[in-house]
């Protein structure tokens, strides 16, 4: 039996006193069961949705590192009006990361076969050398992919399949996506190039826009455009679109997109109704780029929903069958429809330095860290 593995795993903790800590915390993995594997970690990435278990709440701007350069910490204030929120997760070390890819160095008896093979992992905690978990909740790795092409291959390309599934389920004939041009917004684009689904991308200036063009992608509305309402509301009543997924969550991105896809329906309306279209409008907000409220006026009918949407509970409601699917289509084209791009890559050490927790925090489109474990 081999000796047990040492690995250190960066892990956050949120104190009662309002103060977060971050550091590197030793963890000893016992030798796999018979369907388990350990894998060296490679490729990490760094998504929003890692971001709230990373960073909580914490004021920003309170950042202090301390520790050694091997084991460095970081510590944040937690305003109190914040701490509220917080309740559920206090004085608990946490470990981080929801997926990533890397080299199986021990497998169990049942699943032997994945020994030495590259495979992407989704399962949490996976900002750490080395992650042990079940093999069913690895992928191997398409012949000549890297860890780094596999280190994304759940959350974004699962997200963007089911934004897709959704539109083929409820009915719609296209949708629209807010920070359109992120790693999630391109992939999208790609899939829906390649599906003939109609897609309207909203972006906040002409730099974002030229990513997406090179891509390929038709419509483009640039919400810092004085003509941004008139353009989406052109774009909407083309397309046919009544469904759209919104990263941003606060302020009125979602009141006008609603607003534009009533606009877009009353342009055919044969008699004026007092309760609006009947045309069905629907938006999910599955991202918060904006922390404040979500701002709606009501001012386009009756016929319309706002929705929470998460990924993990949709692929349950899509059952076993579908999610292998689409996990299926992800490791197919893995490199194609469903490549990511990164900024930079960082060490665990690296990941909490100030200056890098600082950039990687700003969450801002287009820009996307990955971690590399093994370095």
């Amino acid at each position: 039996m081999a000796d047990p593995l040492t690995s250190l795993e960066l892990r956050s903790t949120i104190s009662s006193d309002g103060k977060l800590t971050l550091a590197l915390e030793p963890v000893t993995l016992s030798a796999p069961g018979p369907d388990e594997v350990i894998v060296r970690v490679e490729a990490s990435p760094i998504n929003p949705s890692d971001l709230g278990l990373l960073l909580g709440p914490a004021d920003m701007t309170t950042l202090e590192a301390g520790g050694t350069a091997d084991r460095p910490t970081l510590t944040a204030a937690i305003p109190p009006a914040r701490m509220g929120a917080m309740k559920a997760r206090l004085d608990q070390s946490m470990a981080v990361g929801n997926e990533g890819a890397g080299t199986v160095v021990e497998a169990g008896a049942n699943v032997a076969g994945l020994l030495g093979k590259k495979v992407g992992m989704l399962g949490g905690s996976m900002y750490t050398q080395y992650r042990k978990l079940n093999a069913r909740d690895c992928i191997p790795l398409p012949e000549g992919a890297t860890a780094a092409d596999g280190a994304s291959m759940f959350v974004n390309p699962l997200t963007a399949l089911s934004m897709v599934e959704t539109l083929r389920m409820e009915g719609h004939k296209a949708l629209v996506h807010t920070a359109a041009a992120s790693n999630l917004g391109q992939m999208l684009n790609r899939l829906c190039i390649a599906d003939n689904v109609p897609l309207v991308n909203i972006v906040r200036s002409d730099a974002q826009a030229a990513i997406l063009r090179e891509i390929g992608a038709k419509y483009i509305i640039d919400s810092s455009a004085p003509d941004f309402r008139e353009a989406l509301t052109d774009a909407i009543a083309e397309t046919g679109a009544t469904l759209a997924f919104d990263a941003i969550g606060g302020g009125k991105i979602v009141n006008t997109i609603l607003h534009a896809m009533e606009a877009a329906a009353n342009r055919t309306a044969g008699a004026y109704s007092r309760y609006g279209s009947s045309t069905w409008k629907q938006v999910y907000i599955y991202g918060m780029l904006d922390t404040g409220p979500t701002e709606l006026d009501r001012g386009y009918g009756l016929a319309w929903g706002v929705n929470g949407f998460l990924v993990t509970p949709f692929l349950m409601k899509l059952g076993m069958e579908g999610a292998m699917r689409l996990r299926a289509r992800v490791a197919a084209e893995l490199t194609t429809t469903f490549a990511s791009t990164y900024t930079a890559t960082i060490s665990l050490a690296e990941a909490l330095d100030p200056t890098v927790v600082a950039a990687y925090a700003k969450k801002a489109t287009g820009e996307k860290y990955l971690i590399d474990p093994s370095r």
